[in-house]
């Protein structure tokens, strides 16, 4: 392509924290993706770390 988007919507990953653009994959279920890979997806939400003592 050589042509750029500029005008595509962004969220942050849930997983990883970074930021990701619209696919035309995701164009039916954008409202449901949380992840911006398979990979973070996988891992699901970053746990928090308590600390007990």
């Amino acid at each position: 392509m050589s042509h750029k988007k500029p005008n595509l919507p962004e969220k942050i990953c849930a997983c990883c924290g970074r930021a990701f653009t619209w696919r035309k994959k995701w164009s039916k279920c954008w409202e449901q993706v949380k992840y911006c890979s398979e990979k973070c997806r996988r891992r699901g939400l970053p746990t928090t770390a308590s600390t007990s003592e």
